[in-house]
């Protein structure tokens, strides 16, 4: 399946994070950043795979708990012994 790419501000509401935090995922190497300048203004889109997602209410959608913090791109939990 090809890679579903998102806004930041889905990629914020998906995870019950503020778009900074987003960012800071970003800049920490815990997501990929995908340039897109044709159709973005800031042309930059993030894998919805690698997004964690947060708790929400199924009737209302209002936020229950926050995603957790993903881990770094290439760690996996197995190495952590």
């Amino acid at each position: 399946m090809p890679e579903q790419l998102i806004t930041e501000d889905l990629a914020a509401y998906w995870t019950g994070r503020p778009a900074t935090t987003i960012r800071r995922w970003a800049a920490e190497g815990r997501l990929t950043r995908h340039q897109d300048h044709g159709r973005r203004k800031n042309g930059v889109l993030y894998n919805l795979a690698e997004l964690p997602v947060a708790e929400r209410d199924s009737d209302t959608r209002n936020l229950i708990t926050p995603a957790p913090t993903p881990p770094l791109l290439g760690q996996h939990d197995s190495l952590a012994a």
